[in-house]
């Protein structure tokens, strides 16, 4: 038996609830599914068609966020973990400032499950990370490879949720918090950057 594709205008309509809800909830984060459907130019009943409720919906705009920060994840292939982390910490800042509100959105404790098991790529790549700079003596030893990512997961999340993301040097605040609780110093992590000037001025430039 074969599975019939969805009609062009359901994939199409689907994917403008998904664009409209990430405006949407950008003014306002408690936005209902009507606000959301007109945004949409769609009644809400053509949107239930799509989702169960606000919550499938935010829950969809979450799979597909994490969707494009695995990919970040995978993209970042520095042998030398301490640029790794700043590349990383840069280019997942540039892809979260950009739909701030629905990246903390994503953060609250109502959708820490779903969030984590989305992400579950990105957190074995911070986890492996984590153990790599601790082997090759750039991260600090001072607590486990598994309690050190985590540490830096939970960091990350309090700077997506709490940063001003249009804010002059928010991409350089985020890499630097990160690279400091990875171990390393304000001035190692100065001239770290400053070597590599291209991690966090590109973000900045493209923000």
């Amino acid at each position: 038996m074969t599975t019939r594709a969805p009609r062009r205008d359901s994939v199409e309509n689907r994917a403008g609830i998904l664009d409209a809800a990430r405006a949407t909830l950008a003014t306002d984060p408690r936005a209902s599914i009507d606000v959301i459907a007109r945004s949409a130019g769609l009644s809400r009943r053509t949107l239930y068609g799509h989702f169960d409720d606000r919550e499938a919906l935010i829950r969809e705009l979450i799979s597909v966020g994490a969707q494009r920060f695995n990919a970040i994840a995978e993209s970042v292939i520095d042998a030398d973990s301490r640029i790794a982390l700043a590349r990383l910490a840069a280019r997942l800042w540039q892809e979260a400032a950009h739909v701030q509100v629905a990246a903390a959105l994503a953060l609250d404790e109502a959708h820490v499950q779903h969030t984590a098991d989305a992400l579950a790529p990105l957190r074995r790549t911070v986890a492996a990370l984590a153990r790599r700079g601790q082997e090759d003596g750039s991260f600090r030893t001072d607590l486990s490879a598994s309690t050190l990512a985590r540490l830096i997961e939970e960091v990350a999340r309090t700077v997506v949720s709490r940063t001003d993301a249009s804010s002059t040097g928010a991409a350089d605040l985020a890499v630097r918090t990160l690279l400091s609780i990875a171990g390393l110093s304000w001035r190692e992590a100065d001239e770290l950057l400053s070597a590599h000037p291209d991690i966090v001025e590109s973000q900045e430039v493209s923000a």
